[in-house]
């Protein structure tokens, strides 16, 4: 691969860092948890997601009374920042640490700053795990593969919200959710849709059945790990998944359908390895909601519109 290529798609082999993995995963949950107890409800749970910057994740700022609050993870220098709209700030350096002292750390800081937050210890949408305040046990924090898992979410953040300026109707933003640990965007056909089973690990059957209240073709990537795969891949789903979806023809090659999951795949590596994989990412997000949709009869003459170019406003 070229230079540049590697650099913008790193090797993120699962087995190479599947205990900073998990680690980390579980750091986002505390950090997460924090915006949740906070924020007020937004459709589909977009009030607890994260966000990507130009060296970690953010909150986004977060109310706290008369004032805000933000919290960073920054890749590069391995920190975590709280910063308070009044001027005080905090800082955590990311190292090799429990979760159990990462989040006794966190809300260390937290009452340094004066900010009060009641926070439910308990991670979301892990079979087998331990409260936050007890786990002595995932410990781990590879630098280097946490910055390469940042690197490989800002780059699939940006062809991502390229494929969202090409729909009109309602659209999440690009958005980390911290719970099932996956960068996502998500498209709406306007239609509700049955009541979502819920049975999902700890997380309330309302919560499942509120985020997929109506129908959805969602999309993302998601590093790997537990489940019937630990492979890196960009995924893409349709709820509820329309009759013939599983054996539609999708692009590029590389991508297949999992039954288990119910969802198409396109796994990292074949993707990266692509002669350009940017374009080979795009024709699987693009092919795969054209599977959703048309399978669905969405209306996609009144929810499309040409990809978006800088500084062009869209014809109307």
């Amino acid at each position: 691969m070229p230079v540049t290529s590697t650099r913008r798609w790193p090797e993120l082999r699962y087995a190479a860092w599947k205990d900073t993995r998990e680690t980390l995963h579980l750091w986002t949950q505390v950090i997460g948890k924090i915006r949740l107890a906070l924020t007020p409800w937004l459709n589909h749970s977009w009030h607890v997601a994260l966000y990507m910057t130009a060296r970690g994740f953010t909150t986004l700022p977060i109310p706290d009374g008369g004032r805000a609050f933000q919290i960073d993870f920054d890749f590069i220098d391995h920190v975590l920042r709280l910063t308070t709209s009044d001027g005080h700030s905090r800082r955590i350096m990311l190292r090799p640490m429990t979760v159990a002292e990462f989040h006794a750390q966190t809300m260390a800081a937290l009452g340094e700053l004066g900010i009060v937050v009641d926070l439910r210890t308990m991670p979301c949408e892990i079979v087998d795990c331990i409260p936050f305040d007890r786990d002595n046990i995932h410990a781990a924090y590879d630098a280097e593969y946490v910055n390469r898992f940042w690197r490989v979410l800002v780059a699939a953040s940006e062809v991502l919200a390229h494929f969202r300026t090409g729909f009109v109707g309602k659209a999440s933003p690009v958005h980390f959710f911290w719970g099932s640990f996956d960068l996502a965007v998500t498209r709406f056909s306007g239609r509700s849709a049955p009541r979502h089973p819920g049975g999902v690990p700890h997380l309330p059957n309302a919560v499942a059945q509120e985020a997929y209240s109506h129908e959805v073709s969602s999309a993302g990537f998601w590093p790997g790990g537990g489940g019937p795969i630990e492979y890196a891949a960009f995924y893409s789903y349709a709820y509820p998944a329309p009759e013939g979806f599983a054996a539609a023809k999708v692009k590029p090659s590389a991508a297949l359908f999992h039954k288990q999951l119910g969802e198409f795949l396109l796994p990292y590596e074949s993707m990266r390895r692509a002669s350009d994989p940017d374009a080979a990412l795009m024709e699987f997000l693009q092919s795969t909601y054209e599977a959703a949709a048309d399978l669905g009869k969405w209306d996609r003459a009144a929810l499309e519109c040409p990809l978006g170019e800088p500084r062009t406003a869209r014809a109307v």
